[in-house]
């Protein structure tokens, strides 16, 4: 096989080599889009944390620790204008503001996608988080660990 055909254009070997080089650049940019992507949502989510108002923020600030400690690979994204924490782009665990939804209580809670079926039918979906002693605190990192293992 010649390096050029014989209209002097480029061989089969040729442009093999350019379509490699293109998909490569093209993965590189959608890399480079998703990294950036994830960058922008992880600022969102702090940003959102910290115009919460104190308590809360202080809460979400806490929860936001616990699933960069023991749930690394959960991704920082909003969830209906609050925290939340995705695997695969899904949101499985959240955070949701009682000063900022008016209620009583702020609330830790996992979504269907969480998968954290118990065998007995019944599970919980979320949890109230008012003042929560370091016991609470314990509760929360064991399910969140729950929810960030593998899906």
């Amino acid at each position: 096989m010649t390096d050029t055909n014989e209209n002097g254009g480029l061989s089969a070997v040729e442009r093999a080599a350019i379509k490699s080089r293109a998909a490569e650049l093209k993965a590189e940019a959608k890399r480079a889009k998703a990294a950036d992507k994830a960058a922008a949502d992880a600022a969102d989510v702090l940003a959102k944390i910290a115009e919460m108002p104190d308590g809360d923020r202080e809460l979400a600030q806490r929860l936001h620790a616990i699933v960069a400690e023991v749930a690394p690979g959960l991704s920082p994204k909003l969830y209906y204008g609050q925290p939340g924490y995705a695997r695969d782009g899904k949101v499985v665990v959240f955070f949701r503001s009682g000063q900022v939804d008016k209620v009583r209580y702020s609330t830790l809670g996992v979504s269907p996608e969480a998968r954290l079926d118990d065998e007995s039918g019944v599970w919980a979906t979320s949890y109230a988080l008012s003042e929560p002693t370091e016991e609470a605190w314990e509760r929360v990192v064991e399910v969140v660990r729950r929810v960030g293992g593998p899906s």
